[in-house]
């Protein structure tokens, strides 16, 4: 390994079990309007949980925020709160368009940018562009509204709120100086020609589990004791033990509540207490006794106030670790805080150096950069357990009057609680294995243990139906998508040998096993006719067709197709050049390398009937 490549030393110190993976960005940018979330009647999940709920309501199943951060199951996280003083709400989150209010479907109505991260999230830049005038929430609703489908997409950028630049250009930086101790900046500049004034909040909070769990203790966070110069909040929670978030700010207000629903609010029904979910929101916009003066809660913002002159910035420094430290030069002093950063940003520097092919310019290698920068923001804590989800909404199979028409209660086998790539972490906050699987060949590139352990993670099972299905995503798992799981696994093994001189190869028989399972279902499930002709009605054609060709026909009958025909080929071919693979080392894959090699020619002599 050469001198100097930090990153690399990380990554494999993360794959012998060192925690660097620990805490990263694993929190969605939209929990709200998803399957998960939906606990309505109808499975009208955008309507029955939408944005206008968001900062009120409780989640059931994970979290959402700008810029965040959270712990590898989600119990505690952190993000950047911000307010102009001008919005009808504190900004905690990311504003966009449900399906049906889009004039082309759900679409994120903000400017945000995924600059820069790392395998191990030792380095992570984030650029939110932040409004000065009122965020025109109404605008961006009813002018979609008005637009067909012929017209383009009405955009923030179109409403004028960027005029003069006036916004603020807030940068998100995380640094680790080891696996629970990580150093996070914030700076806002003010891009616009006038004063502007801008409310500040870094806030943590725990995922609410205890509404559901109550035999568990509930975590807690409180005011704590912090070195002169400095303010923190102590976290306490029994699994992950005491932490401290700390700010470089003497005397820094601190606003205390619960992550609890405001059921007054949303259901009409008088709450516990003052003190939920927007109690910090109702209290910094109209002084509402709505935070804790006891100053403990289970969600918890550092409010700090700046008015920032035009061309210039301000910089709020914090820092979140497992020890207590007694001076704020340990905490924030320049030859450690800064060092930190600026150590972090240049090994990200190196590592990146290496990633990149020696024959792509600075414009290509940047281009590059951020787009692996993108994958890495968007992983994602991923938490469905779908027994339970079925049995709260009554709809459990097993049940003895159980609704029938739920989506996914045939699968509930499926406890998903993992990390996992997102097609989008605001307009697709949820996985398709079949974008996953193309998704690991990129991660391959700067995380091969990641990569593989995506692919696997669809073939275990907690996810893999009984009957060999792959899951789909979370509006149907049961949907049929191509079958791409054997290319990427080769592809990846590949690239393995390609970097490190071998293959894994118990991944690969691993993987192989599995994909049988899956190869049978489609043979048996989706070529009816025994003809070696393959249909599937959403194979790589989205439902962009005028009708559904996975639902039923409303006439009776059924629809002859061949679109997975193709599909099956290829799986075929690469069935067949695992098996050989593996054939090098265990003779006894020879037999299923002649059977791979007959399937495909079975159904390249149907295709040419």
């Amino acid at each position: 390994m050469p001198v100097g490549d930090d990153e690399q030393r990380r990554l494999a110190d993360s794959d012998r079990g060192v925690a660097w993976k620990g805490w990263g960005p694993y929190l969605s940018e939209r929990q709200w309007g998803t399957v998960r979330e939906d606990y309505s009647d109808s499975g009208a999940a955008w309507e029955s949980f939408p944005h206008d709920h968001a900062r009120s309501r409780a989640y059931r199943w994970g979290e959402d925020g700008i810029a965040g951060i959270s712990d590898e199951k989600q119990r505690l996280c952190f993000a950047l709160t911000l307010w102009n003083g001008e919005d009808p709400i504190l900004k905690e989150r990311l504003f966009g368009l449900t399906n049906a209010e889009g004039n082309h479907g759900e679409d994120v109505k903000e400017c945000y940018f995924h600059l820069d991260n790392t395998p191990t999230h030792s380095w992570m830049r984030y650029l939110y562009k932040y409004p000065q005038a009122a965020f025109p929430y109404d605008d961006l609703v009813e002018t979609n509204a008005r637009r067909t489908r012929r017209e383009p997409e009405y955009e923030l950028i179109d409403t004028g709120v960027f005029d003069d630049d006036r916004y603020f250009d807030v940068f998100i930086d995380y640094a680790k100086a080891s696996p629970e101790d990580l150093l996070v900046r914030i700076t806002a500049y003010n891009r616009g020609p006038s004063p502007a004034m801008l409310h500040l909040l870094p806030t943590l909070w725990y995922r609410n589990r205890w509404t559901w769990r109550s035999r568990r203790p509930k975590p807690s966070l409180a005011m704590a004791d912090a070195p002169p110069g400095t303010t923190a909040i102590a976290a306490t929670h029994y699994r992950l033990g005491d932490r401290y978030l700390c700010i470089d700010a003497a005397d820094a207000e601190v606003l205390f509540t619960e992550n609890e629903t405001n059921t007054e609010r949303l259901f009409g029904t008088p709450n516990d207490h003052p003190f939920v979910k927007d109690g910090i929101n109702d209290h910094v916009l109209h002084g509402a006794a709505t935070v804790n003066p006891a100053q403990t809660g289970t969600k918890a913002s550092f409010h700090l106030t700046a008015k920032v002159p035009p061309g210039e910035a301000v910089t709020v420094r914090l820092r979140f670790t497992d020890t207590p430290v007694a001076s704020r030069d340990e905490l924030f002093g320049a030859e450690v805080f800064d060092a930190v950063m600026e150590a972090r940003e240049l090994e990200a520097d190196d590592f990146y150096a290496q990633v990149a092919p020696p024959s792509l310019g600075q414009d290509e290698r940047r281009v590059l950069r951020q787009a692996l920068a993108g994958m890495l923001w968007s992983k994602q804590y991923y938490y469905f357990d779908v027994d339970t989800w079925l049995a709260e909404h009554g709809a459990h199979p097993w049940a003895s009057e159980a609704k029938r028409q739920v989506r996914n209660r045939e699968w509930f086998h499926m406890v998903n609680d993992d990390i996992i790539s997102m097609p989008d972490t605001w307009e697709y906050p949820w996985y398709a294995a079949w974008d996953l699987a193309f998704h690991t060949v990129a991660l391959a590139m700067v995380d091969l243990g990641f990569a593989k352990g995506q692919l696997e993670l669809m073939l275990n099972e907690f996810y893999l139906h009984p009957n060999g299905q792959m899951p789909a995503y979370e509006w149907a798992f049961g949907d049929v998508n191509p079958p791409v799981h054997a290319w990427a696994t080769m592809f990846v093994y590949n690239q393995e040998k390609l970097l490190r001189g071998g293959g894994d190869v118990a991944f690969l028989g691993h993987a192989f096993q599995k994909l049988l399972m899956n190869f049978t279902w489609w043979v048996n499930r989706k070529d009816p006719s025994g003809s070696n002709v393959f249909e599937g009605g959403f194979l790589g054609l989205d439902n962009i067709g005028v009708f559904d060709r996975s639902a039923p026909l409303p006439t009776g009958g059924f629809l002859e197709q061949a679109d997975g025909t193709a599909w099956m080929a290829l799986y075929c071919q690469n069935m067949l050049e695992m098996a050989l693979e593996l054939a090098d080392r265990d003779p006894s894959y020879e037999n299923m390398a002649v059977k791979f090699a007959e399937h495909f020619m079975w159904i390249a002599s149907a295709m040419n009937r």
